[in-house]
């Protein structure tokens, strides 16, 4: 710690954590493993089977592998130093951890919130001007709307974790959080941030609110084109695929924005602990599940690359 003025500036964190070690938590901790276990192979192999199989080689599926990425990162960049810090029955992280931490979150989630805007304009285009479609969604546009996407979620993660440790932070140490989230760490701040918050809030409607408003849109042109179907299967398929999109996407924008467009007197800590959650664990499990996992082309190129294991040969 050190002296300023009559105020002992603290220089490291300690964070509370998601769970105690009573029975129920411990069971909620072993199933946030396995969502985490889950989202690794899940997200892992749809890196594998997208770079492998030729036929996947196409704009959609070019975004689901970046999405498929981001989501390895940004569950890795929370999960794993939880679990260390409950099993270890330690918390304490240093300002230059938490600074990291906040600049990784920040910067994956600005990444996806982008690039998940980018994914509903491609599914967009590819209904309602298909023959356009290749010429519109080129593979330098689809390369430079991924760039995009990482840019400005690395200026988002690095303005927030620099602005968020210049304050001065004094007598509690303690986070009462699972992971260094700026909204928990400004309570904690001996000044005035009222207007950094203003600021954040403004950051938000771009980085939230602006994406959100191209996904809905976007999906709302798609729903009018599917109206047109004269197939009632291809419809009924339609509905299902964009429903399930919507759900998962409403899930991680609705939960992003409940923690950070929300004025700092009505954050509760335990409601946060929740609702971060949402979009740092369960959004991550569920994306290659409904975007990937349940589409022809990927289970086909999945019988393909287990044909090419050995023990499946045996058994051939």
């Amino acid at each position: 710690m050190t002296w300023a003025g009559n105020q002992t500036l603290i220089s490291h964190f300690i964070l509370l954590g998601l769970f105690t070690h009573s029975p129920l938590h411990l069971f909620l901790f072993s199933l946030i493993m396995l969502m985490f276990l889950v989202a690794l192979s899940g997200n892992g192999l749809m890196i594998l089977l997208i770079n492998m199989d030729s036929r996947l080689h196409s704009p959609m599926y070019f975004f689901l592998s970046w999405l498929s990425l981001m989501d390895l990162m940004l569950i890795s960049t929370i999960v794993p130093r939880m679990a260390v810090d409950f099993l270890l029955g330690r918390g304490a992280i240093s300002f230059t951890g938490c600074g990291l931490q906040i600049l990784f979150f920040l910067t994956l989630l600005g990444d996806e919130c982008f690039l998940l805007a980018f994914m509903a304009y491609d599914r967009y285009v590819a209904i309602s001007n298909p023959l356009r479609y290749s010429v519109v969604m080129s593979r330098r546009v689809c390369g430079l709307m991924v760039a995009g996407s990482w840019l400005f979620g690395l200026v988002d993660g690095l303005i927030q974790a620099v602005f968020t440790l210049r304050f001065p932070y004094c007598g509690s140490q303690e986070i009462d959080h699972f992971f260094c989230e700026v909204p928990a760490i400004l309570k904690l701040a001996c000044a005035d941030t009222s207007l950094y918050e203003t600021m954040i809030y403004f950051c938000c409607v771009l980085m939230l609110l602006l994406p959100f408003s191209v996904i809905s849109a976007s999906y709302l042109r798609i729903l009018v084109a599917v109206l047109r179907m004269r197939s009632a299967e291809g419809r009924q398929k339609a509905f299902a695929t964009c429903s399930s999109h919507m759900a998962v996407v409403s899930l991680f924008y609705g939960a992003a924005m409940i923690t950070y467009m929300r004025p700092q007197a009505y954050h509760s800590s335990k409601q946060d602990k929740v609702v971060s959650a949402f979009y740092t664990m369960i959004t991550p499990m569920l994306n290659p599940l409904i975007y990937s996992l349940r589409n022809k082309e990927v289970t086909e190129a999945l019988r393909k690359l287990l044909g090419r294991c050995p023990c499946g040969g045996q058994q051939g």
